[in-house]
């Protein structure tokens, strides 16, 4: 049924499932239930392995012959199908899920990225108007970005290939441009990336006291930063997906 599922997914991938609705009416419709997992094994073209999702740290046992809506998050892209559940057990200290896939794999059109949780050191500060100015447009220029100006420390909570989230004891405002300075480990090595972002929001942490939470887009990354930091984000979630199996 699957059209080369092996070619698109790999374990380590995040999976997201969706439950699928079968009224014929929008009269009583639940609001669609959906589940975090990681794909563990490919078994065969139309048959996955993912770990049993969990929900405030506790197991969802979801039932044999359930169906639903899977998203898979691969370095290639967001891809669609639907699923059934043909088995459930525990391999070790893991619990697995088995599905069948019960429709065609696809591309799905929305340019979407995963988000990895984190907590990364980063150091950010606003751009300067002629800064601005100069990376407007398609062919932004980061040459123009003034070095040595001060920065101010933040965490990252989690980054993506599209952007990140971070939180500061300070506010930016949204819409503006930042530069954000931070490292991460590449190869084995660390690797500073000096990038430019727009804040899409802000908001200030119910839970801590002068704490603000931003969303930031990357502004005109090339295309080689953009895969590595996505490299980055599988290569975490393989080693935290090998660390539960117990290898």
């Amino acid at each position: 049924m699957a059209e080369l599922l092996s070619k698109y997914v790999s374990p380590g991938c995040r999976v997201d499932l969706q439950t699928i609705d079968r009224s014929n009416s929008g009269a009583g419709k639940e609001e669609r239930k959906g589940y975090q997992s990681q794909v563990i094994d490919i078994l065969s073209d139309d048959r996955v392995e993912i770990s049993m999702p969990m929900e405030q740290s506790k197991l969802v046992l979801l039932p044999v012959d359930a169906e639903f809506d899977l998203y898979f998050y691969t370095s290639g892209g967001l891809y669609q199908c639907y699923a059934r559940v043909v088995d459930r057990y525990k391999n070790n200290s893991l619990y697995v899920l088995v599905l069948d896939l019960i429709s065609n794999l696809r591309k799905h059109q929305r340019r979407e990225y995963y988000r990895f949780s984190c907590a990364l050191e980063m150091n950010s500060r606003q751009l300067q108007e002629e800064e601005e100015a100069a990376m407007r447009g398609d062919q932004g220029d980061s040459e123009a970005l003034t070095p040595q100006l001060p920065l101010k420390s933040s965490v990252i909570v989690d980054i993506s290939g599209g952007g990140l989230r971070f939180v500061a004891n300070y506010a930016y405002e949204p819409q503006s441009m930042i530069l954000c300075k931070y490292s991460l480990l590449i190869h084995g090595e660390s690797k500073e990336y000096n990038l430019v972002g727009k804040v899409l929001s802000v908001r200030a942490l119910e839970n801590r006291k002068d704490a603000y939470e931003h969303r930031v887009q990357y502004v005109n990354m090339n295309a080689a930063e953009r895969e590595e930091i996505i490299k980055y984000i599988f290569d975490e979630e393989r080693r935290t997906l090998k660390n539960q199996m117990g290898d």
